[in-house]
């Protein structure tokens, strides 16, 4: 159920990366095992053992552009779960 709230979360991610905000992306992250940090900088980084990792800009609101590379790293993150 965690895992299915995280997925619709995502689907809506696709449909509309505009809008979003910081804690969207850690709630997504953590229902899916992807870990993040943020150690007194102005960025989040967002890290898989296999998919690698992303830097994101803590601004609000996040941009379209790091929405949907946020969620290209989710979709390797998942294909290398899958294995």
């Amino acid at each position: 159920m965690v895992v299915s709230n995280a997925a619709k979360l995502i689907a809506k991610m696709r449909r509309n990366p505009r809008d979003w905000r910081m804690e969207d992306l850690k709630v997504v992250a953590d229902r899916l095992g992807i870990d993040h940090d943020q150690h007194g900088t102005s960025h989040v980084v967002f890290r898989h053992a296999k998919a690698g990792r992303l830097s994101v800009p803590a601004h609000r609101p996040i941009k379209p552009v790091y929405v949907r590379l946020f969620v290209d790293l989710v979709d390797r993150a998942g294909e290398q779960n899958e294995d």
